[in-house]
């Protein structure tokens, strides 16, 4: 037998899906009467009611509430593990519950999101680490309260339908690219997947304009910017290297992760850091000894998590404000990756 639908429920009673969402989540705003509709309407179409619809209006604000956190993958590395951990913590100081959520890395057209998005039990999604353009359409159709970490540059944050929460990414790079040219660089490549993630995309658009700035331009000889499979980083930026017929003055990469890769690629040819090619990352979050004189950019990840939990919390209460673009401050870290040039001299 088909699945009933919450949309199905909805057009059937001429009311929008929100409504039955919050009756099925045992939310105020929906008045005695029309509950009963919507909860009889629902039994005669055979779809299983949750528990919670049946709580009364005046009840309500004692219902446990629980946030969903939608992640892609079970996150095991201190960088993601630490904004979790603050999301947990600031959830269970205002007695919220949060609930684990696995969705796949990509989706085909017939697809559904989980059962514990869309039952009516869940009154807020935290979403992470989710780049997938059909699945991140998929949420942004979803009726509830939403805030998203990061979005693909396919679907941006005006088709969210949800806040979305970015750290500062555009100025930081630029700040490092200015610092490169001022250090006697010339010659610039960027590495990393600028459309597979908003940040990538800012981050190599404050590369861009630094240049710009300086009458200088990146050689797309030098760059390597489309997609990168998530498994083959390694050996497609191996590749990349192995064809260039020569080496730029310096690599500014999209993340401490890729950075790493290109720093051991190249010290393996031979090639000296900084001293023949400068190297820069972003995230502070590489647990690699190489890391450790890597120039790169400070995330906040615990006041990500906090601000992703507050951000879920006023969503909920205020569902009819206008959706936020949230920028969290970064901090420039310079090393040695990117001191001044040996070349020419």
């Amino acid at each position: 037998m088909r699945k009933v639908t919450i949309q199905e429920i909805a057009d059937s009673l001429g009311v929008s899906r929100t409504t039955v969402w919050k009756v099925f989540g045992g939310q105020a705003g929906v008045s005695r009467e029309l509950r009963s509709k919507v909860i009889a309407k629902a039994r005669e179409l055979n779809y299983t009611v949750p528990e919670s619809s049946g709580l009364a209006a005046d009840s309500v604000a004692d219902a446990p509430i629980n946030i969903a956190l939608a992640v892609c993958r079970p996150e095991t590395s201190t960088f993601w593990m630490t904004i979790i951990h603050q999301i947990a913590k600031e959830l269970s100081r205002h007695h919220v519950n949060l609930i684990y959520t696995y969705l796949p890395l990509s989706v085909d057209a017939g697809y559904t999101l989980p059962a514990s998005l869309t039952n009516g039990g869940t009154h807020g999604i935290i979403i992470i680490n989710v780049y997938d353009e059909q699945l991140l359409r998929l949420l942004a159709a979803s009726p509830v309260p939403k805030v998203y970490l990061d979005t693909s540059t396919a679907v941006p944050a005006s088709e969210l339908n949800g806040d979305l929460v970015l750290t500062e990414n555009q100025f930081s790079v630029s700040r490092i690219t200015e610092q490169l040219i001022a250090s006697g660089r010339k010659t610039f490549g960027f590495i990393g997947d600028i459309d597979y993630a908003q940040s990538n995309h800012e981050r190599f658009e404050g590369f861009s304009k630094a240049l710009l700035r300086h009458g200088l331009s990146a050689d797309p000889e030098f760059s390597l910017t489309g997609p990168i499979g998530r498994d083959t980083y390694k050996e497609e930026i191996s590749a990349f290297l192995a064809a260039l017929p020569d080496l730029p003055d310096a690599f500014v990469c999209a993340s401490d992760y890729v950075a790493c890769i290109v720093m051991q690629l190249l010290l393996g040819r031979g090639v000296r850091i900084p001293e023949d090619v400068a190297v820069s990352g972003f995230d502070a979050n590489q647990e690699d000894s190489l890391a450790e004189d890597l120039t790169t950019v400070q995330v906040f990840n615990p006041h990500i998590g906090f601000r992703l939990a507050q951000q879920i919390l006023f969503r909920i209460e205020y569902p009819n404000i206008p959706y936020e673009v949230i920028t969290i401050a970064s901090q420039v870290i310079f090393r040695g990756s990117t001191a001044a040039s040996s070349r020419g001299n």
